[in-house]
């Protein structure tokens, strides 16, 4: 039986405003789901509340993977059992290569019932090399320091190699085109299709349609006001392209 990540009738506040207002999702390996929405509408929101991020309080409903509850489980814990988030800010950190920060994540996600040890060296080098061919990033990428002097398009295929490295079951991506040229979102898109596949289950969050040229989802879903306000197939994002989200709030 393929993951499955399910969402329902979730509630969440942020600083005591509630956001999320009951929202009802599922996603399942070898899918690719779309969650459109204006700002402001709680789409960065749901996939903090996803990940398990401690300033989003979820005052009703629940997230279950495979069935089990992922309510009071940290966001370390989350991703050990298979779920991930690309950032839609990727934060930078001077003096930490990729390479060894790619081993720290995966050791810390992979290495559970190795009695405290991490992965070895080379098997985890084997690992990064067939990513790394997989997504075409040549190996000297890995030397530099994580997002240091990255442009947008390399601090996204930063990320995209994160989840082909840490291979979760369920990857949230958090408006992952934000600030993209054209090249740029045509290489993440790239690596998102090269990733997707039978094992992964892709949750796709963006505030426009043009990366839907490139990733064709499964189901669309737009995100209005903190509820799920209409889903559909992939036509539904060209809808929204032509019509704006306006017309959503005043009820179509």
């Amino acid at each position: 039986m393929p993951y499955e990540l399910g969402i329902k009738d979730l509630h969440v506040t942020v600083d005591g405003k509630e956001i999320l207002k009951g929202v009802d999702l599922t996603v399942r390996q070898g899918e690719i789901h779309a969650i459109m929405g204006p700002n402001g509408s709680g789409k960065s929101t749901l996939a903090y509340t996803i990940m398990g991020h401690p300033r989003y309080k979820v005052t009703q409903g629940d997230i279950l993977l495979n069935g089990e509850s992922m309510i009071g489980l940290s966001a370390d814990k989350r991703a050990r059992k298979g779920v991930f988030l690309a950032f839609q800010y990727p934060v930078t950190v001077s003096g930490v290569s990729l390479l060894s920060f790619l081993r720290a994540a995966y050791d810390a996600v992979k290495s559970e019932g190795r009695a405290g040890k991490g992965v070895p060296f080379l098997e985890f080098k084997r690992l990064l090399d067939e990513k790394l061919k997989l997504l075409e990033v040549d190996s000297s990428f890995v030397n530099r320091y994580l997002n240091e002097g990255f442009s947008g398009g390399e601090k996204k295929r930063c990320e995209i190699l994160q989840l082909a490295v840490l291979q979760p079951k369920i990857a949230v991506l958090d408006e992952t085109d934000s600030g993209l040229d054209i090249d740029a979102l045509k290489i993440v898109a790239e690596g998102v299709n090269r990733l997707a596949g039978p094992d992964l289950g892709v949750t796709l969050i963006t505030h426009y349609q043009r990366i839907l040229r490139y990733i064709t989802p499964h189901r669309v879903h737009v995100l209005v006001d903190g509820k799920l306000a209409m889903s559909g197939g992939h036509e539904l994002a060209d809808e929204l392209e032509e019509k704006g989200y306006g017309w959503l709030r005043s009820g179509g």
